[in-house]
């Protein structure tokens, strides 16, 4: 984003919107199970005949099947007794982003408790539990861990930490996880107010065929102030001069331990998980980092669907989605704001492509002479600008804003089955932050509008758009175009801004989306008509905030 929002994503809006989604499509929650593979078995699920019928991929034998791996019991539970983390009683990192099933990796943990625990919860439907425990570690011995250090200049916040655990994941399905810590000791030791949480994705060896689900770990991490630095602000005056300019993944991150993915991913994680087992789907799960460190894994993939806040990217992502779109990849932003930060990536002492790099100015970066094409602006920006909606169809605008989502196309095939009328409202859908379709020539054609919704920001009447845009592999493209469909896709999720009908659009739209990108290039059957001319969407207006 541009200018930097203090949001209510903290523990309180996201345990107040988990708790509210259990009843239906939303959101996610976990538990089953002790020791190495626990009850309710961790054993990755057979696949389930007829995937082909929904999908066209035929479900290969000893395939991960969502369907049987949300027939598991889920745990309620999960999400008890998660604090804020501001005593840092407890708190920890993975040296990992992402495992495969079978691969271990070593957690990292800060506690005054004389003793935890780590519970692995896979993040899925669960008949609205929202997450499932596939493993508990014993009692482990706690300790206090060094303080966090800071990089002059760059502000860069690392902890230098002895490992505490190594986990293995033998038998972990694939899938999203939140590993929690607890202090065995919490309500007799002082200064441990509760438990937190260290994010880990059980990634896919395999897309083909797949629709495959991106966490944006490096949005997480470029927002992430533990230590006083994040990308956006730091220091004793808290301000964006003192931001960190590098970030690193050697340190836990801040509040609840897993706050952004709580907020703008797990909502579209259960409803996709919930969607697939209703249908037979395949879906896979990756991260970001994936997409700069391993595209090929992405070759065959139905559709790529990045959630809701997906802002920082490198030259390799961008060139891995782009390459998997050309190629007949569908792809989803189901959030606003995406693909407008670029990044490059660093080694750490734990790994590689832990340090993240974003000066966020030209002028400052130092390769910007050397190497213009990796300096880490805006994408849109010189020295070689490469606007967001080249690949996303939209271009970010504006933030905070809220507004109603107003139907323009009500013939596109991504309503059918909503009943939408030209000009119908859908309350509080849009926000905080929304992209809109622009008349500059980085905008793809043909292009097709589906809302058009007015919106004022800052004192500027504009709108907001979401939009489908095919391209001539067949490949479809759609972007929401605002920051808010994520907790739509949960009933109850936003209660404050959107009401019934809003939570029922955003979720028909989504299932119709999935359903048909799941089946193969979606251009094929369903070409955007070009709607640019009726539009007359405005030209981009320049400038740069924070």
């Amino acid at each position: 984003m541009k200018a930097r929002i203090r949001r209510a994503t903290g523990l309180a809006a996201a345990v107040l919107m988990l708790a509210s989604a259990a009843a239906c499509s939303g959101d996610g929650s976990k538990k089953p199970g002790q020791g190495g593979g626990g009850p309710g078995g961790s054993q990755a699920s057979s696949g389930v005949p007829g995937g082909a019928a929904d999908n066209g991929a035929p479900a290969l034998a000893g395939a991960f099947s969502v369907k049987a791996e949300n027939a598991k019991p889920g745990t309620p539970a999960w999400k008890n007794g998660i604090d804020s983390g501001e005593d840092h009683g407890i708190e920890g990192y993975a040296d990992q982003v992402a495992v495969t099933s079978g691969q271990s990796f070593k957690l990292y943990v800060n506690t005054v408790a004389q003793q935890f625990t780590a519970t692995a919860f896979r993040i899925g439907y669960y008949n609205g539990a929202q997450g499932r425990e596939v493993w508990k570690s014993a009692p482990t011995p706690g300790a206090v861990q060094p303080g966090a250090t800071v990089k002059p200049q760059v502000n860069t916040v690392t902890t230098a930490w002895q490992p505490s655990l190594t986990v293995s994941t033998a038998g972990w399905p694939e899938g999203a996880y939140l590993i929690r810590l607890d202090p065995v000791d919490a309500k007799g030791k002082a200064g441990t107010k509760g438990s937190r949480f260290v994010p880990i994705t059980v990634k896919s060896t395999s897309t083909a065929g797949k629709v495959v689900l991106i966490n944006a770990v490096t949005t997480w991490q470029a927002y992430n102030e533990y230590g006083g630095y994040d990308l956006y602000s730091g220091g004793p005056k808290n301000d964006y001069a003192h931001r960190a300019r590098i970030v690193s993944y050697d340190r836990p991150y801040d509040s609840t331990g897993a706050d952004r993915f709580q907020t703008y991913e797990q909502s579209s994680i259960v409803f996709a998980e919930k969607l697939a087992s209703e249908h037979d789907l395949q879906l896979a799960y990756a991260t970001d980092l994936d997409l700069h460190e391993n595209p090929g894994l992405f070759q065959g993939a139905r559709a790529i669907i990045t959630l809701g806040h997906d802002e920082y990217w490198s030259a390799q992502m961008r060139d891995t989605v782009t390459k998997a779109r050309d190629a007949g990849t569908n792809i989803a932003f189901l959030g606003a704001n995406a693909v407008f930060r670029h990044i490059r990536f660093q080694d750490s002492p734990l790994g590689k492509d832990r340090v993240q790099v974003d000066y966020k100015d030209a002028a400052e970066d130092p390769i910007h002479v050397t190497d213009p094409a990796e300096s880490t602006q805006d994408w849109r920006y010189p020295p070689q600008p490469r606007p967001e909606n080249v690949l996303t169809g939209v271009l970010y605008e504006c933030n905070p804003a809220n507004a109603d989502l107003v139907v323009y196309d009500p013939g596109s095939w991504l309503l059918a089955g909503t009943d939408a009328k030209a000009g119908q409202a859908f309350k509080g859908l849009v926000g905080v932050e929304y992209d809109r379709v622009v008349s500059d020539s980085s905008t793809p054609h043909p292009i097709q509008a589906i809302s058009h919704s007015p919106i004022t920001c800052r004192k500027t009447k504009s709108y907001a758009d979401a939009a489908y845009y095919t391209v001539p592999s067949g490949a479809g493209v759609f972007s929401t175009g605002t920051m808010r469909w994520n907790c739509a896709l949960v009933d109850g999720g936003c209660t404050d801004k959107m009401d019934g009908p809003a939570h029922a659009f955003a979720q028909k739209v989504t299932a119709t989306m999935l359903l048909a990108f799941a089946a193969g290039p979606a251009g094929k059957d369903h070409p955007a008509q070009d709607n640019t001319t009726r539009l007359k969407p405005a030209p981009s207006e320049g400038g740069q905030a924070p």
